[in-house]
C-alpha cells in the first residue's frame, strides 16, 4: 500500500501509524478530533530548504517559515532551533513568536491591511523587516518609525503578473491581485520612488508572491526573471540597486497519491540558476534571495484523527460517514474543494469498497471534509478516521462554529508525543462572554 508521505504506515495490528506511532493509541490517549504534527518531519523539511539555500544562493539568503500555515509556540521554537527566519502577518503571530522566544529581528511582517496599531506593535516589538504592501502603509510606517527615531528595514511587495495555474483562491501574483503594487501598470516604479524619499524607511529590496500549492515547472523562475528585470530597471532609472529579493512561498505538496512530489533542492537549484543567468545578462550582482515556505514545511507533517459517529446509507443515492469534527477544524474543503487522503485507521487490512462522503457534524450542508472517499464496508460508529496531510492551514484556520471547541494539537517527536496546544474546553468558549 502506498501513502502520500513516508511518515505514514501500517503496523502488525493493521493499525495506521503516523511518525511510527499507532494512531488508535493516540486517539485513545488524547481524544478526538485531534491534530497530530510530526516534529521530526518539520525539522527535516526545514533542513531541506536551509541546505539548498546554502548550496544555491549568495550569502545572506534565507528561507523564512510562513507562519500563517500553522502558528503556535512550539513551531516557533522549532524554527529558532533550526535557524529559519519567519514571516508573520498579525500582532497575534508576532506575540506568539515572541512568547516562544523567537528573536523577532529574524521576522518579516506581512499583510495588505496593516492598521496603525499593527505597525506600532511590530515596531515596538523589534520586528526586523516590514513587507510594505501599498503607498498608504509606507507613509504610515514612515510616520511611526519617525516618532521613534528609527530607520525601519522594508521590502516593497510587487505583483509580477505571473499566473501560477493554481486555485484562484490562493493565487496572489496577478496584476489585479489584492496584494502588492503592479509592475505592469507602472505603479511599482512610483512606489519605489516614494519609498526612496522616506527618511525613516530603509528600502532593502522587493518582494513578490505568486500563489500557493504550486507544482508548475517554471513559476518561480519566471517570477525571478520579472523581478530581476525590475531591479535592473530601477537601478538605471533611480540609481537604487536592491540588495534583497524575496520570491515568496508556495511549493505544493501531495494530498493524494496522484499528486506530484516536488523535489525542493532541485527546485531551489533551478531558481538559483535562473537568478545567476538573469543577473549576468542584466549586468547586476545577485541579490540575497529569500523564500517563504509554509505548506511545504508543515503540511505533510500533519494528520487529523476523528471518530465516526454515524454511517448513513441512502439507498440508490449516496453514503455518508459522519465524524466528530468538521469545517470548524478543517474548513479547506468547504472553502476551495481541497483534496485529502482519508483512511479508516483501525481497519487498514480490509478492502475499501464503501464509496462515501466524509461529513462533519456542523449544522451546515457544506460541512464536508471529502467526497468520493473509499472506506471499508465495516466502518461504523467509534472507528477512528484519519485525514492525511493536514499540517498546513487546518489548525490555523479553525473556528468555533456551532460553538465547538478547537481540537488539541499533539506533537510527535522521536517516538514520543506531547500536547503543544491543549483542547479548548467549554470554559474557554465562555471566557470572553460578558
Amino acid at each position: 500500500m502506498s501513502f502520500v508521505c513516508e511518515n505514514i504506515g501500517v503496523n502488525a495490528e493493521n493499525h495506521l501509524t503516523f511518525a511510527g506511532q499507532d494512531t488508535l493509541r493516540l486517539a485513545e490517549e488524547y481524544g478526538t478530533p485531534l491534530y497530530l504534527l510530526d516534529e521530526d518531519r518539520i525539522r527535516r523539511n526545514c533542513r531541506l530548504y536551509l541546505e539548498a539555500f546554502r548550496a544555491s544562493f549568495v550569502p545572506g539568503s534565507r528561507p523564512l517559515y510562513a507562519s500563517k500555515a500553522a502558528a503556535f509556540k512550539q513551531v516557533y521554537r522549532v524554527m529558532a532551533e533550526e535557524g529559519m527566519g519567519v514571516d508573520v502577518c498579525s500582532p497575534g503571530e508576532i506575540a506568539t513568536a515572541e512568547a516562544a522566544g523567537f528573536d523577532l529581528a529574524g521576522a518579516c511582517f506581512h499583510g495588505n491591511g496593516k492598521t496603525d496599531g499593527d505597525i506600532r506593535y511590530a515596531l515596538d516589538k523589534g520586528v526586523g523587516c516590514f513587507v510594505v504592501d501599498n503607498a498608504e502603509e509606507l507613509l504610515a510606517l514612515e510616520a511611526e518609525a519617525g516618532r521613534r527615531g528609527l530607520r525601519q528595514k522594508a521590502l516593497l511587495r510587487l505583483t509580477p503578473g505571473i499566473d501560477p495555474h493554481t486555485y484562484a483562491a490562493v493565487a496572489t501574483g496577478q496584476v489585479d491581485s489584492k496584494f502588492g503594487v503592479a509592475i505592469e501598470t507602472g505603479q511599482a516604479e512610483d512606489f519605489v520612488r516614494l519609498a526612496l524619499e522616506q527618511k525613516h524607511v530603509e528600502l532593502r529590496g522587493y518582494h513578490c508572491h505568486v500563489g500557493s500549492q504550486v507544482f508548475g515547472e517554471d513559476v518561480f523562475e519566471r517570477a525571478a526573471a520579472v523581478m530581476l528585470a525590475f531591479v535592473a530597471e530601477m537601478k538605471e532609472k533611480t540609481g537604487y540597486l536592491a540588495p534583497e529579493l524575496s520570491l515568496g512561498g508556495g511549493y505544493g505538496v501531495p494530498y493524494v497519491v496522484s499528486d506530484p512530489i516536488v523535489d525542493i533542492p532541485a527546485k531551489i537549484a533551478s531558481v538559483a540558476k535562473t537568478v545567476k543567468e538573469t543577473c549576468a545578462r542584466l549586468g547586476i550582482p545577485e541579490p540575497a534571495i529569500h523564500m517563504e515556505p509554509g505548506r511545504s514545511i508543515v503540511a505533510d507533517a500533519g494528520m487529523t484523527l476523528y471518530r465516526a459517529v454515524a454511517v448513513k446509507r441512502i439507498t440508490g443515492y449516496k453514503n455518508y460517514v459522519t465524524i466528530d469534527g468538521g469545517m470548524g477544524d478543517d474548513p479547506r474543503y468547504a472553502l476551495y474543494g481541497s483534496r485529502y487522503t482519508c483512511l479508516a485507521a483501525g481497519r487498514m487490512g480490509e478492502a475499501s469498497e464503501l464509496r462515501c462522503t466524509l461529513a462533519g457534524r456542523c449544522c451546515e450542508s457544506g460541512d464536508l471534509i471529502q467526497e468520493d472517499v473509499l472506506l471499508p464496508e465495516t466502518v461504523g460508529r467509534g472507528d477512528v478516521i484519519a485525514v492525511c496531510t493536514t499540517g498546513a492551514y487546518n489548525y490555523s484556520m479553525a473556528s468555533n462554529y456551532n460553538r465547538y471547541g478547537r481540537p488539541a494539537l499533539v506533537m510527535l517527536r522521536e517516538g514520543k508525543s506531547f500536547v503543544a496546544v491543549r483542547r479548548e474546553s467549554l470554559e474557554d468558549l465562555l471566557r470572553l462572554d460578558l
